[in-house]
């Protein structure tokens, strides 16, 4: 279990399938985007256990997506995700390879995105790439990676770092676009 905004239990998948974001991490990132969040439209990326997502929605996001490769993690942030979310807040959870379901987002875009993947997996390139060639970082809205401390990965010239921090063994970096408003 993970508490989130407002003292809330979440369930956390068991043993180390997911590897979820600190508490420390959760509330840097969400002190930075607490004004940007009542109405936002909102994109997890390796959504884990949805902790990310449940904390957007209990802090008023309208539209919250996730993308998770692991069947059993999907169930459990449907979960968490009806638990919280109140009408006219709307969610969806969808299961499958974040590049290609990034792909059939094509047309939507979103004021927040956050990307959590696993560290080693490799894809960071392929899914910066994919939310820069499908458009869908709002133009006024912010990306945050999550990543170790020094770990290279190279970004599309749409995107510019806006804010970096590291907490521990965890960095964020935040991304704007480039593109004109």
């Amino acid at each position: 279990m993970v508490r989130i905004y407002g003292n809330r239990q979440i369930k956390t998948l068991p043993g180390l399938q997911t590897r979820p974001t600190t508490a420390r991490v959760r509330e840097a990132l969400f002190n930075r985007w607490h004004h940007h969040l009542q109405g936002c439209h909102w994109l997890d990326l390796c959504a884990g256990s949805g902790s990310m997502g449940a904390e957007a929605l209990c802090r008023e996001a309208a539209v919250v997506y996730g993308i998770e490769q692991a069947g059993e993690a999907c169930r459990i942030i449907r979960q968490n995700w009806q638990s919280i979310a109140n009408p006219p807040q709307t969610f969806q959870v969808l299961r499958g390879d974040v590049v290609k379901r990034l792909a059939k987002l094509q047309g939507q875009s979103f004021d927040r995105i956050y990307f959590d993947p696993p560290y080693d997996g490799g894809l960071y390139e392929a899914v910066l790439d994919a939310i820069a060639t499908y458009n869908l970082l709002q133009a006024t809205g912010e990306l945050a990676v999550e990543h170790r401390p020094k770990q290279p990965f190279s970004i599309p010239t749409t995107f510019q770092i806006c804010h970096a921090r590291v907490y521990g063994n965890t960095a964020l970096t935040f991304f704007q676009s480039t593109q004109p408003t």
